[in-house]
């Protein structure tokens, strides 16, 4: 008999269906006189008849003709929503799909695996698994470490014996002793007690980060959970089973509490769940419509789910990952700025930047050479002023390769990825030693460090915003640039890229203050037993509003620069610099007249944050085609694999002159 699990104003319900010649209204009937029996009033309903609605699957809220048999309109067990025509959304409705739910319509379960031994995990690793394209699966190497630490865990609960959350309470209660025929129950509570979050829900690719690098730090073999428990815990993951885990309560000290309370409250079949098939519902139906049954807790499990510092370093991972993507793309988006503002190449000399031993500002420099007019890439906009009077350029120009090192970016992005990868992943409360047989209890779960990493990192990427700002400016100030105020024709009647640049002078203003470090912060919690705490979930969620931030000020500065190009016609620039101009057109068309703007904006964020049709993925073959070209015995730099110490230099020339000596 087909099971259908419908939405109705909030509540969910289970309809069995005896036929499938029934019809899509039918259900939806069926749906509202289950609601209104539960209903001492009816729900406001004299009959099922009077009710008015439509019907949506709950997977891409596709609408449903009334008239279609289940059978042929809906799969068993599908996920629906009866929408009562005239409802008004409540403020505190949790919807049945959560924002931007088009991109999930097209979900596709992964057929490649990952294998986690708790050591090896990447950023790059990790962001894959919050995008869905891989299921995890554990090595039996780990699998044999899980074993051991659960047996310490078994044979501390036979004898008996008194352990910190183990056979006693938590925090202020951990000299109070619980009797063994209470210690499930006192891992239950632990979890329903510590999902005290508030706020939004993280997004299924958040939570999928956050789940996969929790499920990597219990292969360790440190926290005494069992192999059939974390098992559990990754066939939800494979399915995208995503508990609802709100963004803030976390004050990054024993661990990410609260987001990691509400993680586990999912997998034991309480709160509400989220996956692709379903939307969100209670989690019991979710995991039920999956082949998944409830977790179960066993003595230290519930502890093993919720103490660590995930949420933080799930989170920072994405950051830093965003914050290269950006700033390597910040420096294509330059370039072509300094062409239209018919800048020079003189400030990117190699012998200037071999006198300075900074690897992260020579690679700029570099970038800057094989973009801008050279042998190589001749500029015909390059020309036409080669033999102007200008000295030199205004600092936004022609100091991008000290702003960038000068800011430390490079430097902090790589000690941050250098901890995230290798480091940051071995923490917990209770840690269980299976070859010494002990449970010792430490700090490892305190999050000082990545929270002072991503305050470090928010400042960094901000540079890259403020530098761009800067750069809007000149291109819309004709004064500066020799351009049409404002990038537009018939200024007065049209206004142009003037409120675009106001956008972006307002978002590098917020982010001034989201800079402000939160590590420096601390409250006191838990009693005073968790005297000193580290923020880092606030400072996780601002670097990432810091970085998104940056990502929409580039993107204004993209469209300038590429407006600016109209005005130089038919005169054309480097060939990797027309070719990002002609990636740019395929989205956006040029400006001729006042629009709506926002779109605008919006498409060129897309082409900075998507890999298969990025403004890097367009440039960098030009790139390494000039490195290898000119530089034989080098080879392209790792995002995270920048020197502290001094570099020597190639002696990669620039053949510009276009402009006299500076002074």
């Amino acid at each position: 008999m087909p099971r259908y699990t419908v939405h109705v104003r909030g509540e969910w319900l289970a309809v069995p269906c005896l036929s499938s010649t029934n019809t899509v209204e039918w259900l939806g009937k069926e749906a509202v006189r289950r609601y209104m029996k539960n209903k001492p009033d009816n729900g406001g309903f004299a009959s099922v008849e009077e009710v008015k609605f439509y019907i949506r699957r709950c997977k891409g809220l596709g609408l449903l003709d009334l008239d279609d048999t289940v059978g042929d309109a809906l799969e068993d067990n599908e996920f629906v929503e009866v929408v009562i025509e005239g409802d008004i959304m409540s403020p505190d409705f949790i919807p049945s799909q959560p924002e931007g739910v088009h991109l999930y319509s097209k979900y596709r379960e992964p057929e490649q695996y990952i294998s986690l031994d708790g050591d090896s995990l990447t950023t790059e690793d990790l962001v894959s698994l919050g995008k869905g394209l891989y299921k995890i699966k554990l090595t039996p190497e780990a699998e044999a470490k899980v074993k051991q630490s659960r047996e310490v865990i078994e044979r501390i609960v036979k004898e008996q014996r008194v352990v910190y959350g183990i056979t006693t309470g938590f925090g202020k209660f951990a000299r109070t002793v619980i009797p063994n025929s209470k210690l499930s129950e006192l891992q239950v509570n632990l979890v329903r007690s510590h999902s005290a979050g508030v706020g939004k829900p993280l997004t299924p690719e958040r939570s999928r980060m956050l789940l996969a690098l929790r499920i990597n730090v219990l292969a360790k073999g440190y926290s005494g959970i069992s192999l059939e428990t974390l098992k559990q815990v990754i066939e939800a993951f494979n399915a995208s089973c995503l508990p609802y885990i709100p963004e803030k309560g976390t004050v990054g000290a024993s661990g990410d509490l609260a987001p990691l309370s509400h993680l586990a409250l999912g997998l034991i079949g309480e709160g509400k769940m989220w996956s692709p098939k379903s939307g969100w519902a209670d989690a019991k139906y979710v995991l039920e419509a999956h082949g998944l049954k409830p977790i179960t807790l066993k003595p230290k499990e519930g502890l093993a789910l919720i103490n660590g510092t995930q949420m933080i370093t799930s989170l920072g991972c994405e950051a830093v990952e965003r914050a290269g993507a950006i700033a390597r793309q910040a420096d294509i988006i330059a370039a072509l700025t300094l062409e239209v503002l018919k800048g020079t190449t003189r400030a990117f000399d190699t012998d200037i930047h071999a006198v300075r031993p900074h690897r992260g500002q020579a690679e700029v420099a570099f970038r800057f050479r094989s973009l801008l007019d050279s042998d190589h890439h001749p500029s015909e906009i390059a020309e036409s002023h080669r033999f102007c009077d200008r000295v030199q350029d205004a600092y936004t120009m022609r100091c991008c390769p000290q702003q960038r090192e000068g800011a430390g970016f490079h430097v902090c992005r790589f000690y941050i990825s250098l901890y995230f990868t290798r480091v940051y992943l071995n923490f917990s409360l209770k840690m269980v030693f299976a070859e010494r047989e002990e449970t010792i209890s430490g700090g490892n779960f305190h999050g000082e460090y990545p929270a002072k990493a991503l305050d470090y990192l928010a400042i960094g990427v901000h540079e890259l915003a403020a530098i761009s700002e800067r750069r809007i400016e000149r291109l819309c100030n004709p004064s500066l640039s020799e351009l049409p105020a404002f990038l537009v024709t018939e200024g007065g009647l049209n206004s142009g890229f003037m409120i675009a640049h106001c956008t972006a002078a307002a978002l590098v203003s917020e982010n001034k203050a989201l800079c402000h470090p939160s590590s420096v912060d601390s409250l006191s919690t838990s009693a005073a037993t968790e005297d000193h705490v580290s923020m880092g979930g606030w400072a996780a969620r601002k670097a990432l509003r810091v970085i998104e931030h940056v990502e929409q000020v580039l993107a204004i500065e993209l469209l300038a620069a590429c407006q600016g190009i109209e005005f130089l016609r038919p005169l054309r620039t480097t060939t990797p610099l027309e070719k990002v101009y002609d990636l740019v057109r395929s989205v956006v068309r040029p400006w001729m007249k006042d629009r709506f703007m926002a779109p605008d904006i919006e498409a060129a964020h897309r082409l900075l944050v998507e890999q298969k049709a990025s403004v890097w993925e367009v440039a960098q073959p030009y790139i390494e085609k000039y490195r290898r070209e000119h530089i034989p015995e080098s080879r392209p730099i790792s995002p995270t694999a920048f020197s502290l110490g001094s570099l020597r230099m190639s002696a990669d020339i620039s053949h510009d002159h276009r402009h006299q000596d500076e002074l």
